[in-house]
């Protein structure tokens, strides 16, 4: 992986993830991409409707409120369409006040190869195999999942909540739970407790919002994050003490024992959650918007 540009953090989205393109996707799907670049032309001036990603996106650039002789997170947008269709993307980034300057545009080829050049801590997109891709070149990378309520304006607090194996942590635990059950991935965490988990894709993307939260007073910090696992005591332990050895601060741990996990994320106020498996994503938003991580033994 390459390295950060500073403390910085950098998003590097798609602008389907950002706007709602399901009506001109549906043309190029159907009709080509001659007729989606005509309509794309033809309706440059028609605002798009905000996507999945869109509050999250928002909330992001409102840190540089106060910051903008050193801006603390750029926004770069990584897109597939080409530089004439991609005109009403930035018709509407600019509509909406999305300080986005930066972009990609690859006319239908995949556009993950950039998230690297960008120095990205994190790629958003709507397309699986381009998240694959970029989990594959050791980034954080999810798949946005659609959801008809995008907008998420409850507070100017940003939250973060994450799964632990297989997103923060690697899946080393969930392959014994897979292939052995319950009790001897109960066992084995309880006779690992001291050894810390090995990194997942998102453990480089958690260390750099950690580093953000503290350029802000504790009481005043604007981001704040969580663990939301299927786990429970006795293997809550391991976790915990890997966060430890990471000197990785995370404000909320919710250890459920099985429990679904989309009630939680809607008390938490997540704006956006990630998680490696399929089922949880799918009860997950239903309540906040979620990134599917197609990572680890869960995806094979």
């Amino acid at each position: 992986m390459s390295s950060k540009a500073g403390d910085k953090l950098v998003i590097s989205i798609s602008s389907r993830a950002l706007f709602n393109l399901d009506e001109s996707h549906q043309i190029y799907e159907k009709q080509g991409v001659e007729a989606y670049s005509q309509y794309q032309i033809d309706n440059e001036d028609k605002l798009l409707e905000p996507g999945a990603a869109f509050s999250l996106v928002k909330k992001l650039l409102a840190l540089n409120k106060d910051k903008q002789d050193n801006p603390v997170v750029e926004v770069v947008l990584l897109s597939r369409n080409s530089a004439d269709t991609g005109l009403r993307v930035f018709n509407s980034i600019k509509h909406y006040g999305l300080n986005i300057s930066r972009a990609a545009f690859t006319s239908g080829r995949s556009p993950y190869r950039y998230v690297s050049s960008f120095a990205s801590h994190l790629f958003l997109s709507t397309n699986p195999g381009d998240v694959r891709a970029a989990l594959d070149d050791g980034f954080a990378a999810a798949t946005i999942l659609p959801r008809e309520n995008n907008q998420h304006e409850s507070s100017s607090e940003l939250k973060f909540a994450f799964d632990g194996d297989a997103v923060i942590f690697s899946d080393e635990a969930e392959k014994v739970y897979k292939k052995q059950g319950l009790q001897a991935f109960t066992d084995s965490e309880t006779a690992s407790a001291n050894k810390p988990l090995a990194g997942g894709p998102f453990k480089d993307f958690l260390a750099a919002l950690h580093r953000l939260q503290k350029e802000y007073s504790p009481d005043n910090c604007p981001i704040r994050t969580a663990l939301v696992t299927a786990r429970s005591a006795p293997a809550h332990e391991r976790v915990i003490k890997t966060l430890r050895d990471w000197k990785i601060r995370i404000d909320e741990a919710l250890f459920l024992g099985g429990m679904a996990k989309g009630q939680f994320l809607s008390s938490f106020d997540a704006d956006v959650f990630f998680d490696d498996q399929p089922v949880h994503c799918d009860d997950a938003v239903e309540h906040v918007a979620t990134g599917h991580v197609p990572h680890g033994i869960a995806n094979q």
